[in-house]
């Protein structure tokens, strides 16, 4: 095989390396490429007007066959500078002529070229395609999380306008509609679970067969026998001459209310540290000291004299005569005040109580349900008294237990605890409003960072796309020096064909 047929391979990232090996350049070169620096940057200061040359400097690292190019471009512009001998008298011509001269000689020009190689296959390149591909990736973020929030968005007013239909109000100005709801609404709601309950007079007399006890589910017999009444009524069993239910007030206002505490009150036993003063005697006074007209050792037991034995007790005398005052029981004469005022089901204590003897016999009917839906008889042997109660099936049990459930599902409905918590707690509609408009804020804030996220998507995106023609330059750039090496390396061995591998280009 003729030599000149072997191709010569080198690893674009030794490339370096292989020239020093093999003495084509010196290892100290860095040592001497400054001063040829300093000279470009002092001859580029100093360049005529020049199409190519604008573009050939243009975002570039002047080497060694930039320079060749500019000496080049040089001969047409300075060409009437050339005297008789072919030289040139410009002094842009010898600088540059000198430049190259520095270069050629030990063959730096040679070195600075595979550095450059080097440095742009190993790092110019792959750091703008890894900064590509994170701008891409940034971007691509940013539009998933304007999607998540979009969605979150959704879900977020959609719970808000839930909220909105459970308490039938428009959202408009919550707090006035949901304090107008307490008083338009409120007693219609109570007054639809008192009368639902009409049908669990049977139920009743069944439980209360099943305990043997009449007076079973007191407050529940109370509402069904005579509706939604005042407490005042079922405490005393008759109706007031007139009702005065306490006042609510409500602040309509954002301001909060200032809240003063009072000091607590104390014993106050008169000294300053705390300590009981028992007198300044060493001994404690009991008082036994003996009077001048007592004897030691009697005790005066308090026996009434003769003149106290004259005023006896007389029982005929009248109350009036006695000067004994006989205060009110505490009805205030027949009218509802304070918690008394309040209806069964709207005061908080009698609800929960009618609450808990609708629970109760849901429980007794689940359980008499069971027994007469089970397939082993012998299940029921121990409830053999119940036959002795009225007639009752499973069809019968399962309407009263429909009943049960309806009242139970109207009395805890949302709307209606909502309104009930208003009225008795009025700071609870602060509460109530702030967890709403929470959700809207939520939301505005939402498509802020929406709109923030897109704009930064966008940005991602036009950096990327800016980088690409940068990436392309550098790559095309990077090409030429390869190339521009293979050929001078070439004719440094016979013109073999040489080859710069590794570049993934």
């Amino acid at each position: 095989m003729n030599e000149a047929d072997i191709p010569i391979d080198i690893h674009a990232g030794k490339l370096l390396d292989w020239l020093v090996s093999r003495r084509i350049v010196d290892k100290n070169w860095h040592l001497h490429i400054r001063n040829i620096r300093n000279k470009i940057s002092e001859a580029i200061t100093d360049m005529p007007a020049h199409d190519e040359l604008l573009k050939l400097l243009s975002g570039a690292h002047i080497n060694y066959f930039h320079c060749r190019q500019i000496v080049e471009i040089l001969k047409t512009t300075e060409a009437d500078s050339r005297n008789v001998f072919g030289r040139y008298g410009s002094q842009r011509m010898k600088d540059w002529q000198e430049i190259i001269k520095m270069y050629e000689k030990q063959n730096l020009y040679l070195a600075e070229a595979a550095q450059i190689l080097v440095r742009n296959i190993s790092y110019e390149i792959p750091g703008i395609r890894k900064q590509i591909k994170h701008l891409e990736q940034l971007s691509e973020e940013a539009e998933k999380k304007v999607e998540d929030l979009g969605r979150s968005e959704k879900t977020v007013y959609g719970e808000y306008q839930h909220i909105c239909k459970q308490l039938s109000v428009s959202g408009t100005n919550l707090r006035k509609e949901l304090v107008e709801k307490v008083f338009s609404e409120l007693p219609g709601l109570l007054e639809s679970v008192a009368t639902s309950v009409g049908p669990l007079r049977k139920a009743i007399e069944l439980y209360a067969a099943f305990v043997n006890d009449t007076e079973c589910l007191p407050l529940l017999k109370h509402v069904i026998s005579k509706g939604n009444t005042t407490v005042y009524e079922y405490v005393y069993g008759e109706p007031p001459l007139s009702v005065e239910e306490p006042t609510v007030t409500f602040d309509l206002t954002d301001s909060a209310e200032e809240s003063g505490g009072g000091a607590v009150d104390a014993i106050d036993f008169g000294n300053d540290g705390g300590i009981i003063d028992f007198g300044t005697d060493e001994n404690i006074d009991f008082g036994d000291a003996l009077g001048a007209d007592q004897e030691a050792g009697e005790i005066d037991w308090g026996a009434p004299g003769e003149e106290e034995l004259v005023n006896e007790v007389d029982a005929n005398i009248s109350l009036a005569e006695s000067g004994i005052v006989v205060e009110e029981d505490g009805n205030a004469g027949g009218v509802a005040k304070g918690p008394e005022a309040y209806t069964v089901l709207d005061s908080p204590t009698y609800r929960d109580r009618f609450m808990n003897d609708l629970l109760e016999l849901e429980a007794f009917l689940r359980m008499r349900l069971y027994q007469l839906e089970c397939a082993d008889k012998t299940q029921l042997l121990t409830f053999t008294m119940m036959d002795s109660f009225p007639d009752h099936d499973v069809k019968s049990l399962t309407a009263m237990l429909a009943v049960v459930e309806v009242a139970y599902g109207a009395l805890t409905a949302e709307l209606l605890q909502h309104l009930q918590q208003i009225k008795h707690s009025p700071e609870y509609v602060d509460i109530l409003t702030a967890n709403i408009h929470q959700k809207l804020s939520s939301i505005e804030k939402m498509k802020d960072t929406v709109k923030r996220l897109q704009e930064k998507s966008i940005n991602f995106r036009a950096q990327s796309v800016g980088l690409k023609p940068t990436q392309l330059k550098i790559i095309d750039q990077t090409r030429t020096l390869q190339q521009q090496i293979e050929l001078d390396i070439s004719g440094r061995y016979k013109h073999r064909t040489v080859n710069l591998y590794g570049t993934n280009l």
